[in-house]
């Protein structure tokens, strides 16, 4: 079926020219045999054709994918640019950016320290962090900002890009913000509850938050990269892409507090490489991200080390209410305590995936595990347009992907 078509006045950049042949801007991991994954090659074929598909809408300068299925790593690819001033090419180990998928790993370490008996989830935030209990939030406790139902899902002061790279400032403004029924609404926190889970961390172990992850998961599973934050390498460099609709720059700026130019401008500035935000700023390969999601899938275990217990998983993953109209992205959604779920019908790894767990980050980022299709998964974009050509083929690949993985 043909894509629709789109003035290119309503661009909000021009697309992405796509060169030929399309070997120029493709890049190969090692993949497994596919025999292995239980799959045959036609099915490997599918998911190249439905990922380059996506890539032919000119939406996204560089796109990875990265899957696994029976712990077999049968799919990673790269194509396009990592940066598009000297047209670098995208490679499977160029690190990205993956937003608000970095929840997912946040959530993971407050769930260690539950682990370890230093964190009890019913607690009041307050307890670890006593003057977060300002202004009416003595009740807020972890479990609410795991779960989205903390009450201050966006700060009520003005609040500039400078501001975000003090982790400090931005930390007390959330100390001095008043909630709205904290415990009660779900209203999808996009990037504050991460700073106050963040100061969770360094006061129950004196420790900064990349620390904590360097022990308990970056080293033991041999990741690179894996980091908030970036002290090594390049990464690949976000666009804006998509339609020039003002609702949309209106839409973010209600759900993740900047317009779109905004927001990607401050991801591209190396400040934000070099500051640690525990809801937006941790970079992976699309492999390291599948890797993280196996072993989740795995029950916390990778090769001969157990990271997580698998009770610790199971509590992780496990919805904690039904599904809601969540307040702030304006859809139904269903979070465990860290986790974005999948449901059998309308979902967001696409349809039939009830069992599934992930979490998308900024705009066609998606990090998640099937435990039907004993898959993982990561796609990993640079492009950053809400609405445009590519929203047909983002859910072709999704359809693609599960269809060829069942």
């Amino acid at each position: 079926m043909a894509l629709p078509a789109f003035p290119r006045r309503l661009l909000t950049s021009p697309s992405v020219k796509i060169p030929r042949p399309l070997s120029r801007i493709t890049a190969r991991g090692d993949e497994a045999d596919i025999h292995a994954a239980g799959l045959v090659e036609s099915n490997r074929e599918a998911i190249w054709r439905a990922h380059k598909g996506l890539y032919a809408t000119g939406m996204s300068p560089g796109i990875s994918l990265a899957l696994r299925r029976q712990g077999e790593l049968f799919y990673d690819r790269a194509m396009g640019f990592s940066r598009m001033r000297d047209q670098q090419p995208l490679q499977v180990d160029t690190p990205v950016c993956l937003f608000s998928a970095s929840k997912a790993v946040t959530a993971m370490l407050v769930h260690h320290l539950v682990e370890r008996g230093e964190v009890d989830l019913e607690k009041p935030l307050a307890y670890y962090v006593p003057e977060y209990g300002a202004h009416g939030k003595h009740r807020t406790t972890v479990m609410h900002l795991l779960t989205h139902r903390g009450g201050v899902p966006r700060i009520q002061e003005d609040v500039g890009p400078e501001d975000l790279f003090d982790v400090q400032k931005v930390t007390e403004m959330m100390t001095a913000a008043k909630p709205d029924n904290p415990g009660r609404r779900q209203a999808y926190h996009a990037i504050t509850a991460g700073f106050v889970l963040g100061a969770l961390i360094e006061a129950v172990t004196g420790e900064d938050i990349n620390t904590l992850l360097d022990t308990v998961i970056r080293k033991p599973m041999g990741m690179k990269y894996f980091s908030f934050g970036l002290e090594q390498g390049e990464p690949a460099e976000n666009v804006v892409t998509g339609l020039k609709l003002g609702a949309v720059d209106t839409y973010l700026k209600y759900a993740v507090g900047g317009p779109l130019e905004q927001v990607v401008e401050v991801s591209n500035d190396p400040r934000f490489r070099q500051i640690a935000i525990p809801a937006g700023n941790l970079y992976a390969t699309a492999e390291e991200a599948s890797r993280f999601f196996q072993m989740l899938l795995n029950d916390g275990r990778w090769q001969d080390k157990q990271i997580f217990r698998p009770e610790t998983v199971r509590r992780a993953t496990t919805a904690v209410k039904p599904a809601r109209f969540d307040r702030t992205l304006m859809l139904p959604l269903q979070f465990s305590p860290g986790f974005m779920l999948g449901q059998k019908t309308v979902s967001l790894y696409g349809p039939g995936t009830p069992q599934a767990f992930g979490h998308l980050g900024f705009i066609s980022i998606y990090c998640w595990a099937d435990p039907q299709r004993d898959l993982s998964g990561a796609l990993l974009t640079t492009g950053k347009g809400l609405i445009g050509p590519h929203l047909p083929s983002l859910v072709r690949l999704q359809m693609v992907i599960n269809r060829n993985t069942l």
